[in-house]
């Protein structure tokens, strides 16, 4: 399949930089605030936002966890394959809290929206927001939208975009995989392997 890069390492450096300065400036200091990964894959973009604020701000304010939503996707019974859910670390209450809701690739919109029924097992947060490595946005299928975006992809249905991290795959970018298949296989793909979705 062809395959494009979108962003380099250098380019996610600087992607995540400039979220973290955005961060800061709708939220100050982040107390009060915070920080939810979305596992699998939305935890590495979430650590690394964490490691970045901390160098910036010089203390850590905001709270940080890691959320599993495995049991909340609407096609937990539809799928094919059995699935071992990811670890939920969340030690203290969202009550009151504006929640940054972190995950890596937007594309159906399915994934956050599971996301926003796991957090309410910790509190009635405030308000919650959404950030996103990359927001594929002629794809929704839920109104759902990011506040913060690192880039926006424009893509078709047989077409999927990963992001690999250096801790996991050796090297941080993202990559547009063009699939000769039809759209609901690329779903499917999406939603195990893939990070697309």
């Amino acid at each position: 399949m062809p395959t494009v890069p979108i962003l380099t390492n250098k380019a996610v450096a600087l992607t995540i930089e400039r979220l973290c300065h955005e961060l800061i400036e709708d939220h100050g200091d982040l107390d009060g605030v915070a920080l939810v990964g979305l596992q699998p894959r939305g935890v590495q973009l979430a650590r690394r936002l964490r490691k970045e604020l901390v160098r910036i701000l010089g203390d850590e304010k905001l709270k940080y966890g890691e959320l599993d939503i495995t049991f909340h996707r609407d096609d937990f019974r539809q799928r094919t394959t059995s699935v071992a859910p990811s670890a939920t670390d969340l030690d203290f209450s969202l009550e009151g809290r504006t929640v940054v809701l972190v995950d890596d690739v937007l594309y159906t919109g399915r994934t956050i929206r599971a996301g926003l029924d796991a957090l309410l097992a910790f509190g009635r947060p405030e308000k919650v927001k959404l950030l996103v490595l990359i927001d594929r946005r002629f794809s929704r299928e839920l109104p759902i939208q990011p506040d913060h975006v690192g880039k926006w992809v424009d893509s078709i249905a047989n077409e999927r975009v990963t992001v690999e991290w250096a801790g996991t795959d050796g090297q941080d970018r993202v990559l547009l995989h063009t699939d000769q298949v039809d759209a609901r296989s690329s779903d499917d793909v999406a939603h195990g392997t893939s990070n697309d979705r």
